[in-house]
């Protein structure tokens, strides 16, 4: 039984709230392990099968996860917000932050002029019945996914707030809690707390830098997988992107699986650097998600579906019987943005920056003697041996970076590095830093 924290309750439901409000006060911290059922059964004076149901609501509800003989234990970030239940570790005065995995704010295009042209244009108030997918968004964007080669003639295009928005309707509209997915291995650490929190299944597939692994993937499919996700470029967290070669090995695997959802996720969209190589409606169900926040900040939460009708109707759909739509002042804000020459110009050189500091920091961890992946977008992985320590040891040097076990179903450890506000004369001192942590044995590096 935890010292910090006595559950109670004597039903089911109660012993779940009971444990769901010691996380939303941080009394139960991440990877806290429950006691034993028959352990808080005894103590609760309820029955086993009791606590085994509530356990059980946890888990579907995402707030704990079951790991063999470990036990059941709190997940590393479960979807309830509290003022200790920080998705991160709190960044302390002095630690230069390596881990949040977002753009630079200094080469994002400012939202005001957009904002502005867009309040001079709006003549009248939308009314309910016309506040929909803007068709001249709709237009545009399918003029500017077909100039990347993504297969749009006949599908149907809509606009969700954001990714997560458009993956989590695609997931709910096509698959039951207890159905599994098949996701990329390391992945986006998002992604795995939405499958939690929907009681999806995860099966893991192997990912390199040039895309998912054949054989991985083949399996997790066989596995009953009745839905994959796929990031085309700039994979999070290892950088990776579909070669043209790789995706046509894909699309050979994923033919042989008819019924299962593809949904390819293009978050960097504009800053990827690399070209995209689109797998395209090779299942019967398909739906491809570019992002805007990347490339035009996190305040425009907007993104773009497109897919085929049934797949497209079923996300419109369940958006009409709840959030209704997306604001059209954002959609208008977006449109703005895509056409204004000088705002492309400045995501082009914030995607060549990025590059540049990937690349850098790439080649200087390697010589240092570690294996460090960052193909594409804002992030560098680096394998280590042990995640804890070298995040520890970080944190002595004046580092924040982001441990892989936010990222891993099973892949091996690691640690991910966000190069997007990193200038190059860092760029030495950080490397310095990260092998000594994963080499904490070798020669002493000087803390910053």
């Amino acid at each position: 039984m935890s010292a910090q924290y006595q559950v109670n309750g004597d039903s089911a439901a109660s012993i779940s709230a009971s444990i769901e409000s010691g996380v939303l006060r941080g009394d139960w911290v991440a990877g806290a392990a429950l006691p034993a059922v028959r352990v808080l059964a005894d103590h609760l004076h309820v029955s086993p099968a009791t606590v085994a149901k509530a356990y059980q609501e946890l888990r579907q509800r995402g707030v704990v996860e079951t790991e063999g003989r470990r036990g059941t234990r709190i997940r590393p970030r479960p979807p309830i917000a509290g003022p200790r239940s920080a998705l991160r570790l709190p960044i302390r005065p002095g630690l230069r932050d390596l881990s949040d995995g977002e753009p630079d704010v200094h080469r994002l295009p400012s939202l005001g002029p957009a904002l502005r042209a867009v309040a001079e244009t709006v003549d009248k108030p939308q009314g309910y019945a016309s506040a929909v997918a803007m068709p001249a968004l709709t237009d545009a964007a399918r003029l500017r996914l077909a100039a990347d080669g993504v297969p749009v003639e006949g599908a149907t295009i809509a606009a969700t707030a954001g990714t997560l928005d458009a993956m989590e309707r695609l997931l709910t509209a096509h698959l039951r809690p207890g159905d599994a997915v098949a996701v990329e291995d390391p992945g986006w650490a998002n992604l795995l707390d939405l499958l939690a929190a929907c009681g999806l299944r995860p099966v893991p597939f192997a990912v390199d830098d040039d895309g998912p692994d054949p054989a991985t993937l083949s399996a997790a499919l066989r596995a009953g997988a009745r839905a994959v996700i796929i990031t085309g470029r700039a994979q999070n967290p290892t950088g990776g992107a579909l070669t043209a070669e790789r995706a046509a090995e894909v699309r050979r695997v994923l033919a042989g699986h008819s019924s299962v959802l593809l949904v390819e996720d293009d978050h960097a969209a504009e800053l990827a650097g690399v070209p995209l190589h689109c797998l395209g409606p090779v299942t019967d169900s398909w739906a491809f998600v570019r992002s805007s926040s990347k490339p035009f900040g996190p305040d425009l939460r907007i993104a773009v579906v497109a897919g085929d009708e049934t797949t497209i109707a079923r996300v419109v759909g369940r958006m009409r019987i709840g959030a209704g739509w997306v604001s059209t002042v954002l959609q208008r804000t977006l449109l703005h943005l895509w056409q204004d020459e000088q705002v492309t110009a400045l995501i082009g050189e914030a995607s060549r920056v990025y590059a540049q500091r990937r690349r850098a920091l790439c080649e200087a961890l390697t010589a240092r003697g570690l294996t460090a992946t960052g193909k594409t977008g804002i992030n560098v992985w680096v394998q280590v041996p042990d995640e804890t320590r070298a995040v520890g040891l970080l944190r002595d040097r004046g580092y924040a970076v982001a441990p892989g076990s936010l990222f891993r179903v099973a892949a091996p450890p690691g640690i991910r590095l966000t190069i997007s506000s990193l200038d190059e004369s860092e760029i030495p001192a950080v490397a310095d830093a990260v092998a000594a942590a994963v080499h904490p044995s070798g020669p002493g590096v000087p803390s910053r």
